[in-house]
């Protein structure tokens, strides 16, 4: 709630007019140093269906996080509390349904109601240029997020789904002017976000110029290299893109992707876009990050292709999608039930953004 102040005063009266001069100067500092309470979030669902696998009981999907349940299904609703002060605020970012619970699978570990937080931190705006972030608050790498509302494509990414979801720790933002950023932090392992649990710390830096993002992050005992960044090719065509490698050093496990994103705006309620991605994992890594992509095979890749429609009604966006995932291995079946390197799925989805 933004705090309003009104001045008024006697136009009639000369010296009443000058003698207001300087309550007018007060009312504009006070204005520029109000604080505000803001309540906003998302409400989605989509409906789901493959075009060359079964669906119901014997129902497969991509290897991807999240938007992956058969017919009409659930996205979730996220509420967002936050306070912005001249100094200091707080973001509670809560989160309920199917894809809420996939985005925090790591954090119902102490309380019961540990798995509806998808973040909850603190910040200082110490200066100008330096900010400092405390508490559980979403990764920094990657061109996805959770929230299907600050996505293009509805459905994710293999790059977003096996890298880190939260963080829980301390984090340092730096504006270095001429539009370079920096940022460094020091955090719980990747996706323990309610406590610590293991005694292991991971580190995570950042550097940022005009848009474009190099990202680092080292956690027990993986390390990930990162860039997320975007062109505005023109005014109406603009090609996000993301690529990402991540090595294990006990296992030897590794993946490396990368996806672009081109999108065009054919007017001012719709956009089409397209994500080609290509990613690989090797030395069974798929056997850790529990996905499942490829299969049981210790080396695997995927092409996937995602055409998106995005149509916006007011505050509801509107989002019809076709799929294709192509893998080397056959990590698929179809609708005969043999197995198959490839998989043809659609989807419809409706977001609400408050």
């Amino acid at each position: 709630m933004k705090t309003i102040i009104s001045t008024k005063y006697i136009k009639k009266i000369a010296f009443i007019a000058l003698a207001s001069i300087p309550v007018l100067a007060f009312a504009q500092e006070e204005e520029e140093a109000k604080t505000t309470f803001e309540f906003s979030g998302t409400v989605d669902a989509y409906y789901r269906t493959n075009l060359t696998a079964p669906n119901g009981e014997d129902a497969i999907a991509p290897g991807s996080s999240f938007a992956n349940l058969d017919g009409f299904s659930l996205g979730m609703a996220n509420i967002i509390a936050a306070y912005e002060g001249d100094k200091v605020g707080f973001v509670a970012d809560l989160v309920f349904g199917p894809r809420g619970t996939d985005a925090i699978f790591a954090s119902p570990m102490y309380s019961a109601t540990g798995d509806i937080v998808n973040q909850l931190y603190v910040y200082w705006n110490v200066s100008e240029d330096v900010t400092l972030t405390f508490g559980n608050f979403n990764t920094f790498l990657g061109y996805e997020v959770i929230s299907p509302a600050a996505n293009f494509n509805y459905s994710t990414s293999y790059l977003f789904s096996y890298g880190p979801f939260s963080h829980t720790g301390l984090k340092a933002d730096f504006d270095l002017g001429n539009d370079w950023s920096a940022m460094l932090a020091v955090m719980n392992p990747t996706d323990l976000t309610e406590l610590n649990g293991t005694g292991d710390y991971a580190v995570g830096a950042q550097l940022g110029y005009s848009g474009q993002f190099l990202n680092f992050l080292y956690s027990q005992g993986g390390f990930e290299v990162d860039f997320t960044g975007g062109f505005d090719v023109s005014e109406d065509f603009f090609l996000g893109v993301n690529a990402a490698h991540f090595s294990q050093e006990d296992n030897g496990g590794s993946f490396t992707g990368v996806a672009l994103y081109p999108q065009l705006a054919t007017s001012d309620n719709f956009t089409i876009g397209l994500r080609g991605e290509y990613f690989t994992t090797s030395d069974g890594f798929d056997d850790v990050a529990g996905i499942g992509a490829f299969g049981d095979t210790d080396d695997g890749s995927v092409f996937a292709v995602t055409l998106t429609g995005s149509a916006t009604v007011g505050d509801l966006i509107l989002k019809p999608e076709i799929r294709l995932d192509s893998t080397s291995e056959d990590a698929f079946i179809d609708n005969d039930m043999e197995a198959t390197g490839s998989l043809a799925s659609v989807l419809f989805a409706a977001i609400y953004s408050f």
